[in-house]
C-alpha cells in the first residue's frame, strides 16, 4: 500500500503523495493546520522507517521495522492526522463518505473501504471513531487481528 508507484519500495515520494492525496480529497488547502500537521507527523514517521536515509523502504525493511511500539510512537500520530484531515466537522468521527475517501486516498479500493467501514461501524451508527479506527490499524500492525484489516487487504 505505500508503494503507490508500484516499483517494489515505498520512497519518500511514494509516503508523500499519499498525504496529497488525502489533502485533495478532503479539499483542504495546503497551508490548512490540519494538513501542516499530517506532513509533520509524516515527516517524522519518514525519518523513523527510512532509518538508513537512503530514501526508500522495501517490504522487509518496514516488516522489520513495524511493532507495537513503533506504532505507539511513530505511526500513530501519522495516522491520526489523516484522520483528522478526513473529519470535516472535527468531532472524532468519520462517516461513510469521509472513511471511504480517506482509504482511497490512502491506496485502498472502494469496495474494501466500504467492507471496512461496516466491520468497524460495530453499532450500525453510521460514524466510524478515531481511537476504533486507530486501534484496528494497530491489531493489524501487530498481528492481532484486524476486520477492517482483513477487509482492506
Amino acid at each position: 500500500m505505500l508503494d503507490t508507484d508500484g516499483d517494489g519500495v515505498a520512497s519518500r515520494h511514494d509516503y508523500f503523495v499519499r498525504i496529497e492525496r488525502a489533502r485533495q480529497a478532503t479539499g483542504r488547502s495546503h497551508d490548512d493546520p490540519l494538513v501542516v500537521a499530517a506532513l509533520t507527523a509524516g515527516e517524522r514517521a519518514w525519518a523513523a522507517m527510512d532509518a538508513n536515509g537512503d530514501g526508500v523502504m522495501t517490504y522487509e525493511e518496514y516488516a522489520a521495522w513495524v511493532d507495537a511500539d513503533k506504532f505507539d510512537n511513530v505511526c500513530r500520530y501519522a495516522l491520526g492526522a489523516l484522520f483528522d484531515l478526513a473529519d470535516a466537522d472535527q468531532d472524532g468521527a468519520l462517516d461513510r463518505s469521509q472513511f471511504t475517501a480517506l482509504r482511497q486516498a490512502l491506496g485502498n479500493r472502494a469496495g474494501n473501504a466500504d467492507a471496512a467501514f461496516d466491520a468497524l461501524d460495530g453499532d450500525g451508527d453510521g460514524r466510524v471513531g478515531r481511537v476504533e479506527y486507530l486501534a484496528s490499524i494497530r491489531a493489524f500492525v501487530t498481528g492481532d487481528g484486524s476486520p477492517m484489516g482483513e477487509a482492506l487487504y
